[in-house]
């Protein structure tokens, strides 16, 4: 062994893996051609045994596993694309289970279309249990926030009612109660039939606003239906910010589930409350649009247009909430800053 070769076999067995190269017969059979001595500290097997029974490695991964290797390989091969792969080991000798990544680059080493892979095997069980440990993670924070929203929504509906039942019953027997006294007065009691108007209309004003309150707590108006229910809390926008709308569905009516409606309705109440208080738009476009097993939601106006930076604020609590309440609902919403000017809100919601 010459000097570079020796400096080469020194570099082999210091590498912090397992360096290989390989090919597959016509038969569809794996057959290593070199395997440095990383082998036995990786796979549990000497370079010897994997070299003698290649298939002794294929034994190693489920039927799954080794179906996924074999067709990016064949992948590969067919366009001489690097190789990228990452599956799961059991390694016998150790009773253990090691998430390997197989990293090789394909060439042609034969006349006969021969392709040979050279590359590294590396162990990243560490990295893919924390992956999917941060992917569970996320998983039981998105059930916790939709369970947290539910009951938000119930709370708000239960609220909603005692509202209307309580205050809204004390507030009629109040106004029952006055128009009686102001049936008694005397028409030389002008001041005190003045005090009992000015009485009668903040009954009426609190009548208004239960109903607005109640109205924004549980909005009664989804029972109509969402396509209804957008069209009318877009007149209700209309007429409050004095903003030119305009609608459309092509649908008069869309089934969906109950969350599904109260998430679709809770995303453009904030997005109209978004475009009252930033825009400066004179105008917006709404669409609800259904599309086999999917419902799109989109809202344009032709405002000042949102800035990138706006979508990454820590503060963002209303764009933030937006697109955990679509997500909850396996949905996809996307904000973007359109020319000549404006926003476009774009709600991807399935609906089964």
């Amino acid at each position: 062994m010459n000097h570079q070769e020796l400096n080469l076999q020194i570099a082999l067995s210091s590498f912090p893996g397992l360096v290989v190269q390989f090919h597959i017969k016509p038969d569809n059979k794996l057959v290593f051609d070199y395997l440095s001595d990383g082998c036995l500290a990786l796979l549990g097997r000497t370079p010897e045994d994997l070299l003698a029974n290649p298939q002794q490695f294929l034994e190693m991964m489920n039927v799954r596993e080794r179906a996924t290797l074999f067709k990016r390989l064949q992948k590969s091969q067919e366009k001489l694309t690097f190789a990228n792969w990452e599956g799961r080991v059991w390694i016998d000798g150790w009773q253990d289970t090691k998430w390997i990544n197989l990293r090789a680059t394909p060439r042609r080493v034969s006349m006969n279309h021969l392709v040979q892979w050279s590359g590294v095997m590396m162990n990243i069980t560490h990295s893919k249990l924390e992956k999917l440990e941060i992917e569970e993670s996320r998983r039981k924070l998105a059930e916790l926030t939709s369970h947290l929203e539910t009951i938000k929504e119930e709370e708000r509906a239960k609220i909603a009612r005692e509202i209307h039942d309580d205050l809204g019953g004390n507030l009629t027997v109040i106004k029952i109660g006055l128009s009686n006294i102001m049936g008694k007065l005397q028409e030389n009691q002008a001041n005190l039939k003045a005090q009992a108007h000015g009485l009668e209309d903040i009954v009426d004003n609190t009548f208004n606003a239960i109903h607005r309150i109640s109205h924004n707590l549980k909005p009664t108006v989804l029972d109509l239906g969402i396509v209804d229910a957008i069209d009318w809390q877009l007149e209700e926008f209309k007429k409050q910010s004095g903003i030119a709308c305009s609608f459309f569905s092509n649908q008069s009516e869309i089934a969906m589930t109950s969350e599904q409606s109260m998430a679709l309705f809770r995303i453009f109440q904030e997005a109209l409350s978004n475009i009252g208080k930033h825009a400066h738009a004179k105008q917006v476009e709404v669409n609800i649009i259904r599309e086999n097993c999917h419902v799109e939601l989109i809202i344009r106006d032709d405002g000042v247009g949102i800035k990138p930076r706006d979508k990454l604020k820590a503060n963002s609590f209303g764009l933030h909430g937006m697109k955990e309440r679509i997500e909850m609902q396996h949905g996809a919403l996307t904000i973007t800053k359109v020319k000549p000017k404006g926003t476009l809100i774009k709600v991807n919601l399935p609906i089964g």
